[in-house]
């Protein structure tokens, strides 16, 4: 293995990088560094979680020297949020032995605190297109000086409608920079885009050419489920033997957080990352699951290219993606730098057509996935499950209500607590001293029922003044009773 000391990196960057146990080059990273570092335009592509971040980062934070002067000089341009705070944390850790400062600049979070530290000096910035144009525009993001330019992700950039963003940030740069374009894709628009504004670049490919589209070092597992039955299906993946850290994506933000309500009942550390939580929400979800206080993150695609940690062993597409490269994405946030890992995606009969292409892009050999359900046995044998697990590790906690003398406490279905509201009820209506209040109409005697034991005179009851339920000191209206029956010729009517 090649070292970054071997690469020519300079001392204080290897020990940066040592102190997180960091010491051996990964294959796209001894490829780019030591062209990067004179300061060539570099096409790097490689897939993803194979180090592409060091490989333009260790350039960028070199060349700008140990104590750069004030101002914005390098400029590193990402597509979603969570992969803005993904760089960042990677750059800032590089330059923690020298005077440089990095600033992250993205959508969702305040204004304040980025100008603030724009405005402190910030020699390097990371941000997303229309975060980065924005403070431009008002001038509080000077970009005439950034001649380090980095295109991270860059395909992502153009699924996403980034690409006249991205011309509008190159007319702010200078026209003489060093410009780096890494992608794990390397799509038309995207060559025609490093052709307009780059300088005679190297297009370096750190791909195995015997490996084929997706990693070795992934287990592929396509199911067929029901749509009802997938929860259960992924409760019991979620306890197979060896499982670590997991990923599971969802197509929509409702969807996942049904998903992380329903896993977190199921009693497993669950967390959600998708567009209707807040940016601060988004960061502490993450932040809990890089630290393993939760072992399970579901997200939308959002996340699909800002989840850079190594230890996630089950990436599970709780929906199918609508295409390959997607696909790719999703699975990439398995066996990272050089760990194994597994994806299990789940496809729904209305989309089977979708599986199709994806099957034949990538070329699985898995045209007809199997029919799956939470009971299959070769569920538990391909995923490495124990016999008799099933989807509850935890049962529900239930609402437990606080029993009377001579009352059993409640059960969940509400019958007790309904039982002890009837009774008081009955109790402010007069129960007590003077007897048992009605709790139900009346029947007619000459319907079979026993007429009703008066406490009292007819017209009296409850608020005649002397019950304990009395509260206003006024007697009853009197009542006038019907009483139907046979009535004989001539005779008045009862009264």
């Amino acid at each position: 293995m090649t070292t970054f000391a071997d690469l020519g990196v300079d001392p204080d960057i290897v020990e940066a990088l040592a102190s997180r146990g960091i010491v051996d080059a990964f294959p796209i990273q001894e490829q780019t560094i030591p062209l990067g570092l004179p300061g060539q335009d570099i096409i790097g592509q490689a897939k993803t979680g194979t180090g592409k971040t060091f490989g333009f980062g260790i350039p960028v934070v070199q060349r700008l020297g140990k104590d750069p002067e004030h101002g914005v000089k390098a400029l590193i341009v990402v597509p979603t949020r969570e992969l803005a705070v993904q760089v960042y944390e990677d750059i800032d850790m590089l330059t923690e032995n020298r005077s440089t400062s990095v600033v992250a600049i993205y959508g969702g979070k305040a204004y304040e605190g980025q100008i603030e530290q724009l405005k402190a000096g910030a020699q390097i910035v990371v941000g997303t297109p229309g975060r980065l144009i924005d403070l431009a525009n008002q001038r509080l993001l000077d970009l005439s000086n950034a001649t380090e330019v980095v295109l991270d992700e860059a395909d992502k950039m153009l699924d996403l409608g980034f690409l006249p963003d991205i011309e509008k940030i190159f007319q702010k740069v200078p026209a003489v920079r060093h410009t780096q374009l890494f992608s794990a894709t390397m799509p038309g628009p995207i060559v025609a885009l490093a052709r307009r504004f780059m300088s005679n670049p190297i297009h370096m490919r750190a791909n195995d050419p015997d490996e084929g589209l997706t990693q070795a070092n992934i287990k592929h597992v396509v199911y067929r489920a029901h749509a009802l039955d997938k929860d259960e299906v992924i409760a019991r993946i979620l306890q197979a033997d060896g499982r670590g850290k997991s990923v599971i994506f969802t197509r929509t933000k409702r969807a996942a957080q049904k998903l992380v309500d329903e896993l977190s009942d199921r009693g497993f550390n669950a967390a959600a990352v998708h567009g209707d939580m807040s940016q601060e929400a988004r960061e502490r979800s993450m932040a809990s699951f890089k630290a393993g206080k939760k072992d399970v993150l579901i997200a939308t695609d959002v996340a699909a290219r800002g989840i850079d940690v190594n230890d996630v062993t089950h990436v599970i597409n709780h929906t199918i993606p609508d295409d390959e490269k997607t696909y790719l994405h999703r699975a990439g946030r398995t066996g990272r730098a050089g760990k194994t890992g597994i994806a299990v995606t789940f496809v729904d009969w209305e989309d089977l057509h979708k599986w199709a292409l994806i099957n034949r892009a990538l070329e699985f050999g898995q045209p007809e996935p199997v029919e799956t359900y939470s009971s299959s046995p070769h569920l538990y044998a391909d995923l490495d499950i124990p016999e008799g697990t099933k989807g509850r590790i935890r049962t529900a906690p239930k609402t437990e209500s606080i029993p009377t003398k001579g009352q059993p406490s409640g059960n969940g279905d509400g019958s007790s607590s309904q039982r002890r509201r009837r009774r008081r009820r009955s109790g402010a209506s007069g129960q007590g001293a003077q007897g048992p209040a009605k709790s139900a109409p009346e029947v007619p005697a000459e319907h079979g029922a026993p007429a009703p034991q008066s406490a009292g005179p007819e017209g009296a009851g409850t608020h005649d003044g002397s019950g304990k339920g009395h509260h206003d000191g006024n007697p009853s209206a009197r009542r006038r009773r019907r009483r139907r029956g046979p009535r004989t010729p001539g005779a008045p009517a009862a009264g």
